[in-house]
């Protein structure tokens, strides 16, 4: 009655363990220890059919290390396993140290009579073998504790084809997640490897809170579903990228779009500087004052290639723009050329429905040299406006337009190279993360990635993007991505636009946004005591980039990390 009672408290415990365990090695191991004791065996082992469906791979042991057990190829199966699979029969009694060794036994005991062992087969749902598991005795079971054993190996397969198939599924996630992390930063150079380093530095720090004794993060405990979700996040934190045009991300000049427009420009001036030499000759002809010919001549050139030669400054963004540069600039718009040949033929429809905003002039037409049209302007759809109590509570100042590409609208930028419209469109990124986040089923236990994955460009006071949250409104977690993010793109060495800042510069950048009010002091604070950023960069960066911190002075005083806070 006393090994009935202790059986039954097993079983039941082994079956509480296939309900609870989301492990999947920790539940082969419990599945296997609760049959050994339930049998009275303390060694053994569980052999899963391969995912090639052609061998046996020992995927758990007890009683000696897994890795001392070898794989078996389902055509050549030893002896004692072959008979016991064939006559779907667990029982098998050991009698060579062969099959002591695939029971996980010891072959130098394979003589001894008294032990035996059973070949457990695991079924699925389908009544087809998924693998075996084995056990050593040192007596015969008795049928009935076979029988039970039988039955119990019944329910503990269909565990673990069903724990098999949540592990394939997470395993397709985590390789699809990972698929488009890694499309995005094969998109452009300008990414690089911004995707894969994020999620490291996220839950560096994220594990340097957890292990926080004192301090504002002392009950900040990580659970694994916890890490689970910054994971997840944190490598789907840019996947909105995948809708942001990669003209737009590598825009480096300012007339840039599929190609840089500057050439249409240049030609311009070569046209004006033909009209001068044509005009020369002209005059030659008919007999004019040759001096006053060639001053007029090389005077014009001069004028056109000084003037080509600011309009190409000013497209390559590198100097801001001034008032005087700007009223240059609409002076030498001033300029015309003369087009004799229409611009409406052998472009797209898209184009032409554009062009055709205004009546076509007649040919040959003078049009200045550079301008501002209506074709120019591409408008956003009305579906992709955000009303005011959007779902998502997006707070947005959209560009009444989708992009601007007006000539002298871009070279008047004032810095860089980006339009209001190309900016909001970079930005815009996060808000298509948040949206296909949103729209995904996640199970509950990972439903607040779309808030840790979309809160990376939000800032402690509520300026930040798109929702203009203040701190009190995001997680801890999401604020871990913010300084995570910033972090990298500083330092990334792999941008082509920028040399990767040493560890110092990004630190005391890093520090004047914590006064600014941008990212969490307290986070801060951690991330330099902690010395995350040290463990990073060991890993990410470049030798040149690793120099001296004094952490001390960098930190912040508790006045700022409250009013941050």
């Amino acid at each position: 009655m006393g090994d009935m009672k202790s059986t039954i408290r097993q079983f039941l415990e082994i079956n509480r363990s296939i309900s609870e365990e989301t492990d999947f090695e920790r539940l082969l191991q419990t599945l296997l220890e609760g049959m050994g004791n339930i049998v009275g065996s303390e060694q053994g082992a569980v052999y899963l059919i391969s995912a090639d469906d052609t061998a046996l791979e020992p995927v758990a042991a007890m009683g000696v290390p897994v890795d001392t057990l070898r794989r078996h190829p389902l055509n050549n199966l030893p002896h004692v396993l072959r008979e016991a699979i064939d006559r779907d029969d667990i029982r098998a009694t050991i009698i060579d140290g062969e099959a002591l060794a695939v029971c996980g036994g010891d072959p130098g005991a394979g003589k001894n009579p008294e032990r035996n062992a059973m070949v457990v087969p695991l079924f699925n749902r389908n009544n087809a073998m998924i693998g075996i598991m084995t056990l050593v005795q040192e007596a015969k079971a008795n049928t009935s504790l076979i029988r039970f054993v039988d039955a119990l190996s019944r329910s503990a397969a269909i565990a673990l084809e069903t724990r098999q198939l949540i592990a394939s599924q997470k395993a397709l996630f985590e390789a699809f997640i990972r698929m488009i992390a890694d499309a995005i930063d094969a998109k452009s150079p300008y990414t690089g490897g911004h995707c894969a380093r994020v999620p490291e530095l996220t839950k560096m720090l994220a594990e340097a809170a957890n292990a926080a004794d004192h301090g504002p993060f002392a009950d900040l405990k990580l659970t694994d579903d916890d890490r689970e979700a910054i994971h997840v996040a944190a490598w789907l934190h840019d996947c909105g990228k995948v809708t942001t045009p990669e003209y737009v991300v590598d825009k480096a000049t300012k007339l840039e779009t599929l190609y840089d427009r500057i050439h249409e420009i240049r030609m311009r001036f070569e046209v004006l500087k033909r009209d001068a030499e044509i005009t020369y000759w002209k005059g030659v002809a008919n007999g004019d004052d040759l001096k006053d010919l060639v001053e007029q001549r090389d005077e014009q050139l001069a004028a056109l290639d000084v003037d080509f030669a600011f309009v190409a400054e000013c497209n390559e963004g590198g100097e801001f723009m001034s008032p005087d540069r700007l009223d240059r600039l609409q002076e030498i718009a001033k300029r015309t050329w003369t087009r004799t040949l229409s611009d409406r033929v052998g472009i797209s429809h898209e184009e032409l429905n554009r062009k055709q905003q205004t009546p076509e002039p007649d040919l040959p037409v003078r049009e200045p040299l550079l301008a501002d049209r209506p074709e120019h302007v591409l408008k956003r759809r009305p579906e992709d406006l955000f009303a005011a109590d959007n779902p998502w509570g997006f707070k947005l100042d959209q560009p009444e337009h989708l992009y601007d590409r007006g000539e002298l609208y871009n070279l008047s930028i004032a810095r860089g190279t980006l339009t209001a419209e190309e900016r909001y469109k970079i930005n815009d990124h996060i808000v298509q993360t948040i949206i296909m986040l949103s729209r995904l089923p996640f199970p509950s236990y990972l439903r607040q990635v779309p808030e840790l994955a979309g809160g990376h460009h939000e800032k402690m006071d509520g300026t930040g993007y798109p929702k203009r949250l203040k701190g009190s409104e995001m997680s801890s977690f999401a604020r871990m991505m913010a300084i995570s993010d910033i972090f990298e793109a500083l330092t990334a060495a792999d941008r082509p636009y920028k040399k990767g800042k040493t560890v110092s510069e990004a630190l005391k950048i890093m520090g004047f946004m914590v006064k600014d009010g941008h990212i969490d002091a307290e986070l801060y604070d951690l991330f330099l005591t902690s010395r995350v950023w040290a463990d990073y960069a060991s890993r990410f960066m470049k030798p040149d980039q690793i120099d001296e911190v004094d952490v001390a002075a960098l930190r912040p005083d508790k006045a700022e990390s409250r009013a941050v806070g």
